[in-house]
């Protein structure tokens, strides 16, 4: 059973370590919307391409369309920290019980 412990503890590293890189690409595209960038750069295309998908989700769930503030990236963050908070540590923990 050590084994199977022992990957249950690098999927938890693995995916507590991707949540956190996203984690900085979307605060990344939330400050770069405050300044219009070039939206031909081939860095902000991959940051929308990589965000837009979940943003819109959000979007379309938020009853908030005519504020004018977009508060989808506090929500996705907000998610990111809880799937850390609770995913990642669960994983790690029932990783512990299996070695």
């Amino acid at each position: 059973m050590f084994v199977l412990g022992n990957l249950l503890a690098a999927l938890a590293q693995v995916l507590n370590v991707v949540l956190h890189i996203y984690m900085w690409i979307i605060i990344i595209r939330a400050l770069l919307s405050w300044v219009n960038p070039d939206p031909y750069n081939p860095i902000v295309q991959f940051l929308y391409n990589i965000t837009e998908p979940v943003l819109h989700r959000v979007r379309e769930m938020l009853p908030m369309s005519g504020m004018g503030i977009d508060f989808s990236p506090i929500v996705v963050l907000l998610v990111i920290m809880f799937l850390q908070a609770f995913l990642v540590q669960s994983i790690g923990d029932l990783s512990m019980q299996l070695r």
